[in-house]
C-alpha cells in the first residue's frame, strides 16, 4: 500500500520543477513534488533570469530580435543537430512566460546581452540589491509560494529512488525517502524528472565526458546534483543522450581576488597555451564557451591570459575594453590592492614576474617560444594581427614589466543532456516513442546545444527550465486527465 497518493510527482525543486509543479496544478492536476535538499532553487539560486524572445519587455526596449532569428541562429549554430521542433516550442512560449512569471509577483530589470557580441535575450529578475548573481532566488521563491498557493505538496529533504512502472508499462510510483530516512511510495501516474544534471558527481561526469572534476574541468557543482535523475530515467526505459558539459571558461584561482583583476585578466590579452603560441583571436575570448572550448583543445586544457604592467596602468586610467553583465564595472582603478592581496595571501592564481623568461618559468610555459610570441605580437600591434585578424583597437604591445599572467581552465555550469526527450517533454525510449507517463525538463533533458552552449542567447539555460517545467506540467496534466 502506497504512503501517498497523487496524479503527478515532480522530482527536485529547482527552476523547471517548481514550473512544473506550478502549471500542472494551474492545470488541475494534484502535485506532490519531493526535493533532496532542505531548500528549493538549486543551482538557479545563482542565476540571474531566463531567456525570452519578443517579450514585452523586448519590445519596449526597442529590442529587433523575433523567434525566426532566433531559431535560425541557435539551429546553425548547432548544425541542426538538436531537436528544432522542442526548440521552437521552447522559443514560442518564451515571451508568454515572462508575463506568467510577472503574474505571480516577478519584476525584471530589463531584458539585457552578456556580453557585446550577444543577443538582449537575458531577462534578468529585480532584487532590492541591484542586478546581480542569485537574482533568480526571488524568481524561484515566488515559484514556491505559488506552488503552494495552488496546494502542492513539497516534501523537502526526500530524495526520489526509483520510478515505479505497472505491468502495462506505465509510470505508477515514486519510491523516495523521507527526512527521517524511511524508504515511502508515492503512488502516481506521472512523473517529471527535474534534477538539475550531474555537475557535482566527478565520477560520472569523466564517465560521459572525459573530464576530470578539478583537474582540467572546473564546472560548478552544486550539492545534490549529481545525475540521480538521469539514471532514474534510463532505468525506467529513456533513451540516453549524450551527457556533455554546458561550458564557460574559468579563470583559476583569481575570482577570489578584486574585481578587477579577473576583469582586467579576462579582457582580450595576449593569450597562449603551453607550448608559448597563440591559438585564438582574443576578442572572441568575451565568449567564455569559445574560450572554454579552446582551453579543452591544449595541452592539459590550459591557456594563459597575459598581460603587462603599460596595459594594466591604461585600463586603470581609462576602464577596461569590455565588460558583462557578470562584471559589469569597467572601472579597475583598484588593481593594484588587488595584486598586494594576492601576494599577501599567497593566491596561486595570479602569476607575476619582472622578466618574460620568469613568467614562463613559473607558469610552465615554453620560455623560447614565449618571446618569440610575444616578439610577434608586438609587431602585430604596429600593424596588423596576420595570425588571427584582431582588431586593431585590442592590439596592445608588452614591454613593461612586471608582467601578470592568469591560467584558464574549462569550466560551466554543470551537465546537460542525459535523457531523450520530445517537444512535449516525454521521456522517449530507444524506439523514440513515449513512456507512458514519464517527463523530464530542464538540465538533464536540456539537448538543444549539441557541442556548445548557445551563449549568444544568454539566459538559455534558466529559460530551457523554466519553459520545458511548464510544457512538461502541462503536458502530464493533460495526461493524467486522460487517464482518470
Amino acid at each position: 500500500m502506497s504512503d501517498y497518493e497523487t496524479q503527478i510527482v515532480v522530482i527536485a525543486g529547482g527552476p523547471s520543477g517548481l514550473a512544473a509543479a506550478v502549471q500542472a496544478a494551474e492545470d488541475g492536476a494534484e502535485v506532490i513534488l519531493v526535493e533532496k535538499n532542505a531548500a528549493v532553487g538549486g543551482a538557479a539560486n545563482m542565476g540571474m533570469g531566463p531567456l525570452a524572445i519578443e517579450s514585452h519587455i523586448q519590445k519596449r526596449q526597442m529590442i529587433d530580435l523575433t523567434v525566426e532569428k532566433a531559431y535560425r541562429m541557435i539551429m546553425e549554430y548547432s548544425h541542426y543537430n538538436i531537436d528544432g521542433r522542442l526548440v521552437k516550442r521552447y522559443f514560442d512560449q518564451s515571451a508568454e512566460t515572462i508575463e506568467w512569471l510577472e503574474d505571480m509577483g516577478v519584476e525584471f530589470e530589463g531584458a539585457y546581452k552578456y556580453f557585446t557580441k550577444s543577443e538582449a535575450t537575458w531577462h534578468i529578475v529585480k532584487t532590492d540589491q541591484g542586478i546581480g548573481p542569485r537574482a533568480a532566488s526571488f524568481m524561484n521563491k515566488a515559484l514556491y509560494e505559488k506552488a503552494q498557493e495552488l496546494g502542492v505538496k513539497i516534501m523537502l529533504e526526500t530524495p526520489a529512488k526509483k520510478i515505479l512502472k505497472d505491468n502495462e508499462g506505465k509510470v505508477c510510483g515514486v519510491l523516495a525517502v523521507d527526512k527521517e530516512g524511511k524508504e515511502i511510495e508515492i503512488a502516481c501516474k506521472a512523473a517529471i524528472i527535474c534534477t538539475g544534471g550531474a555537475g557535482a558527481n566527478p565520477e560520472f561526469i569523466k564517465e560521459q565526458t572525459g573530464y576530470k572534476f578539478g583537474e582540467d574541468m572546473f564546472n560548478f557543482a552544486i550539492p545534490g546534483n549529481v545525475g540521480d535523475g538521469i539514471k532514474m530515467a534510463w532505468e525506467a526505459g529513456a533513451d540516453k543522450t549524450k551527457v556533455r558539459i554546458e561550458e564557460a571558461a574559468s579563470f583559476e584561482g583569481i575570482d577570489e581576488l578584486p574585481q578587477s583583476v579577473p576583469n582586467i585578466l579576462m579582457q582580450p590579452n595576449l593569450l597562449v597555451n603551453l607550448d608559448g603560441k597563440r591559438v585564438m583571436d582574443e576578442e572572441q575570448m568575451q565568449n567564455t564557451t569559445f574560450l572554454s572550448n579552446a582551453a579543452s583543445h591544449q595541452k592539459n586544457r590550459v591557456l594563459f591570459s597575459i598581460v603587462d604592467t603599460s596595459i594594466v596602468k591604461y585600463y586603470m586610467r581609462n576602464g577596461v575594453d569590455e565588460i558583462n553583465m557578470v562584471r559589469l564595472n569597467p572601472d579597475v582603478s583598484d588593481f593594484t590592492d588587488g595584486v598586494k592581496i594576492a601576494q599577501e595571501t599567497g593566491n596561486k592564481g595570479l602569476f607575476m614576474a619582472d622578466t618574460i623568461e620568469e613568467l614562463a618559468e613559473k607558469t610552465g610555459i615554453n620560455a623560447e617560444n614565449l618571446e618569440e610570441t610575444i616578439d610577434e605580437y608586438n609587431d602585430y600591434c604596429d600593424g596588423y594581427d596576420e595570425e588571427f585578424f584582431k582588431r586593431k583597437k585590442y592590439l596592445r604591445p608588452l614591454t613593461k614589466a612586471p608582467y601578470y599572467a592568469a591560467a584558464v581552465r574549462p569550466g560551466g555550469y554543470g551537465t546537460v543532456g542525459g535523457i531523450r526527450i520530445n517537444e512535449n517533454c516525454e521521456c522517449l525510449n530507444s524506439e523514440f516513442e513515449p513512456v507512458p507517463g514519464l517527463y523530464a525538463a530542464g538540465a538533464d533533458a536540456c539537448n538543444i546545444y549539441d557541442d556548445s552552449y548557445m551563449f549568444l542567447l544568454p539566459g538559455n539555460s534558466m529559460g530551457f527550465a523554466v519553459n520545458t517545467g511548464r510544457i512538461a506540467g502541462m503536458e502530464a496534466a493533460e495526461y493524467v486527465a486522460d487517464e482518470d
